[in-house]
């Protein structure tokens, strides 16, 4: 037993778990007792009145009764916005440089999958699918979205980013900007040549929308149910897969090695033997490959995508990664966590906390400042930036 636990493969398998449920409880107790110290403190404002006047109700009541079900559901958001985090990361970490078409690889990972599976159901297939085919499917669509995202990433870095490989950081960064630009055009173009839609509907099957009962409570007299859907539990476990897989290769394997020796430094790397550009090559396959991995597991969560809908998943992904440390892989977990429990928490509550005078639609607007209040604080983030670490 003691042999296995010192087993740096299966310590680096370990790891991820233990950090996921740490960051969540964390994050989780402290969003939480946020919340309802904040309903206690305003339980005779304005806003409890117009809320919910002589009902029997207050605001810590409507807080702790959905407390449960929002934290759920900020978790399954959190790990999405994870797995695309963990692109830019890994990028930043070897580069030094913020992939902006990224979102644009992530769009590419989704419609890939998603017309995989539109094909298999136009076929008459997905239809009678069993539950097991089902799934067999969906990873077929997962796997089909990180091939094509994965190529699309190196080809991106050959074609875009190695000859800028030299020149001030502000160059290649505008050449990013006009990738993701061309991309999400690329991705429009295609789609009306060969299907003329814009909008694309992930394929109603298997048991992915079922809901499952967690819990029946009783909390001040009001009972309800703790429910999650069965896509959500898919999305969390696939999260979590990638990051237990990332980590390992990262740290227990000899490409990973080189990697972690690349980020550190380059130069000398070179000297030891290391093909940096192939190194530099692999890095974005990997990355782009998370991303449309994650591609494929959005459009599972939130059903419908179109040519530009890596923007602004991917605008959060970026946020989540400078949250919790850009180029700390563990620090994109961590931000993505955060982040989704944040926006989901704002979107259920910010409307009850402000009478109405805020709705769900500035979710975005109260995550962006919590950000820059951290970034404040903590300009390298929450865990800091992890740009090399010893290879």
């Amino acid at each position: 037993m003691r042999r296995l636990t010192q087993s740096p493969l299966l310590r680096e398998i370990l790891r991820p778990f233990g950090q996921v449920f740490v960051f969540v409880g964390i994050s989780a107790v402290t969003i939480s007792s946020s919340l309802i110290s904040l309903a206690f403190l305003m339980r005779n404002s304005y806003a409890n009145e117009v809320l919910f006047g002589k009902t029997g109700q207050n605001l810590p009541t409507y807080v702790i009764t959905n407390l449960p079900q929002v934290l759920i559901d900020g978790i399954t958001v959190g790990f999405v916005y994870a797995a695309i985090a963990l692109g830019y990361s890994m990028v930043y970490g070897v580069l030094e440089f913020i992939n902006f078409a990224h979102s644009e690889i992530f769009a590419i990972g989704a419609f890939v999958g998603v017309e995989l599976l539109i094909l298999i159901d136009n076929l008459g297939i997905l239809a009678g699918a069993s539950i097991p085919e089902s799934y067999l499917f969906l990873f077929l669509a997962i796997l089909a979205g990180m091939a094509l995202a994965g190529a699309a990433a190196m080809s991106v870095e050959r074609i875009a980013y190695r000859p800028l490989r030299g020149a001030p950081r502000l160059v290649p960064l505008i050449s990013a900007i006009g990738v993701s630009f061309f991309l999400a055009d690329a991705i429009r173009l295609t789609e009306s040549v060969t299907t003329g839609q814009f909008y694309r509907v992930f394929p109603t099957f298997g048991n992915f929308d079922e809901l499952i009962e967690l819990a029946r409570m009783n909390v001040f007299g009001i009972p309800f149910n703790l429910v999650i859907q069965v896509k959500s539990i898919v999305v969390i476990v696939a999260a979590l897969l990638m990051m237990v897989g990332l980590s390992t290769f990262v740290n227990a394997s000899r490409t990973g090695k080189a990697i972690r020796a690349v980020a550190q430094d380059r130069p000398t790397a070179s000297l030891m033997g290391i093909d940096v550009n192939r190194i530099i090559a692999i890095t974005f396959l990997v990355g782009g490959a998370l991303g449309g991995a994650a591609g494929v597991l959005f459009a599972l969560k939130f059903t419908r995508i179109d040519p530009f809908v890596g923007f602004f998943p991917g605008l959060k992904a970026f946020t989540a990664a400078v949250l919790g440390g850009i180029g700390n892989l563990v620090g994109a977990l961590l931000g993505g966590i955060v982040l989704g429990m944040l926006e989901t928490a704002a979107g259920a509550y910010l409307s009850a906390f402000t009478a109405g005078a805020f709705g769900a639609e500035y979710k975005d607007i109260f995550a962006f400042a919590i950000l820059i209040l951290v970034l404040i604080v903590r300009p390298s983030g929450l865990l800091g930036e992890q740009v090399g670490q010893k290879a």
